[in-house]
């Protein structure tokens, strides 16, 4: 199995966070990503207005914003054009 990149990685942490109010050791199992891994990837998602950490239910959880969403739609369209010239991203 080849290696994500950082940007495959993003997306799938992304994606997982559609899914509603995520607890940070579900989006460890769903992204497959180590905690400690995980946490840095989420700082740089939050700090960039991708993602909002909220608390919901008594437990720290994770949710994509509006900007998020319209990240994910660009990057996948974006992987449909280089797709259909035989390049990877």
């Amino acid at each position: 199995m080849p290696y994500r990149t950082t940007q495959q990685i993003l997306v799938d942490v992304l994606t997982v966070t559609t899914e509603g109010h995520v607890p940070i050791t579900s989006l460890c199992h769903k992204s497959n990503l180590s905690h400690k891994r995980l946490k840095g990837f989420l700082h740089n998602l939050t700090s960039s207005g991708l993602m909002n950490e909220i608390e919901y239910d008594g437990q720290n959880t994770f949710v994509i914003t509006d900007k998020g969403r319209l990240y994910l739609e660009e990057y996948k369209r974006f992987s449909e054009i280089a797709g259909s010239f035989g390049l990877e991203l």
